[in-house]
């Protein structure tokens, strides 16, 4: 397997970062608006309610882009889950077109694309594309867990043997990144092909091509990609919001395995953080409960549509369900605008991350979209009207 080293992530406009976003920055690096301690993002999962159609979630979606962008959110991203009836991101590419023609401004992206799932020149096409519809705003984030089951996994890769990919994503990655700069060596059995959109049409008779190419970012749970993330020299996001345990001990091992880049010159960390605002407390509570009892259907093998607040509330949980459940509202930040604010601010400065990612996960899109309109204003960000 060829090496790889942080000088083969390169990008010509210091380009992890070139282009422009709403919260500025270089692309990677954003900016912190109002009084937020550090920059604020999206992370949708386009979750699917009880009485609700793929089309509407998908609805809600655009709504809650485009007003991360009015409010000066820094990106917006989706996250790649198959066979999840109540999650309709199965396919990030398509959902970021969508998105792209709908906003101007803010930075677009995978929170991840699962790269053992795909051959990475269909990635290295895809996002180039979205770069070409998208210039200057799109991120590829890129994880190495299947985002499902092993048996949906499987008929994904159409293949049993799951362990391979997960072993073999460093090598996926380098090509991946060398589909992206267009740079196999002489005598690579690939130094012919060329993703396209890329930079190879800039080299063809009469060829112009964009600077920017989207910057690569790894996603994780544990340690393993965030010791790659480090020695790559690459950027890095956390999913805090169902691995809290493992926060500190990944992004400690980030900063301690980093390198400097081409790319980056200083660690950079996102932590993707599950919080929801509401008016009132209790109303708050109802619907992130919505998300637990979600969530522990999922992990007891019967996923499902996310369940109305009634439902969610009549349950009966069993001293084992409620302990589950406990456990993982006691990670979900929630509450009124205040409330959150402090939980927010409270867990920049015990994990030092360098941005935090929000998902807000319930059951209606109504109550997702007040919930960042409320942390919006907590943190005195911009108005939608601005």
């Amino acid at each position: 397997m060829d090496e790889i080293r942080g000088d083969e992530t390169r990008d010509e406009a210091n380009g992890a970062g070139g282009g422009g976003s709403a919260g500025g920055g270089d692309g990677i690096r954003g900016v912190a608006g109002g009084t937020a301690p550090v920059p604020l993002s999206v992370l949708d999962l386009v979750t699917v309610g009880q009485g609700r159609t793929a089309t509407q979630a998908l609805r809600t979606s655009v709504e809650i882009a485009r007003l991360a962008e009015s409010r000066g959110f820094h990106r917006y991203w989706v996250a790649e889950h198959h066979s999840m009836p109540g999650v309709a991101s199965s396919s990030p590419a398509v959902i970021l077109a969508h998105i792209a023609a709908r906003t101007e401004r803010i930075r677009l992206g995978s929170g991840g694309v699962m790269l053992p799932n795909h051959a990475p020149l269909v990635i290295a096409e895809q996002f180039g594309t979205l770069e070409a519809m998208a210039p200057g705003r799109v991120d590829l984030g890129l994880g190495r867990a299947p985002g499902t089951d092993g048996a949906t996994a499987a008929a994904l890769r159409r293949s049993d043997r799951l362990n391979e990919g997960a072993e073999d994503f460093p090598q996926q990655l380098m090509e991946l990144i060398r589909f992206l700069d267009d740079d196999f060596p002489d005598g690579h059995p690939y130094s012919r092909i060329h993703a396209v959109p890329g930079p190879v049409q800039a080299t063809a008779p009469g060829g112009v091509q964009s600077a920017h190419r989207p910057p690569v970012w790894l996603l994780g749970s544990s340690g393993f990609s965030a010791r790659l993330a480090g020695t790559l020299g690459l950027p890095f996001a956390f999913a805090h919001h169902f691995s809290a345990q493992n926060t500190i001990p990944a992004l400690d091992l980030y900063r301690d395995s980093f390198r400097p880049s081409a790319v980056l010159d200083a660690p950079y960390a996102l932590i993707g953080v599950s919080a929801l605002a509401a008016d009132e407390e209790r109303e708050a509570r109802r619907e992130v409960l919505t998300g637990a009892l979600s969530m522990l259907r999922l992990r007891s093998g019967r996923p499902g549509l996310i369940p109305s607040p009634e439902e969610a509330e009549a349950y009966a949980f069993s001293p084992m369900e409620r302990e589950f459940v406990d456990g993982w509202l006691a990670n979900v930040v929630h509450g009124t605008a205040d409330e959150v604010r402090t939980g927010l601010e409270d867990l920049a400065k015990r994990t030092g991350a360098d941005e935090l990612m929000i998902t807000a996960n319930a059951h209606g899109g109504d109550a997702r979209l007040r919930s960042y309109d409320l942390i919006a204003d907590a943190y005195g960000l911009p108005t939608a009207a601005a």
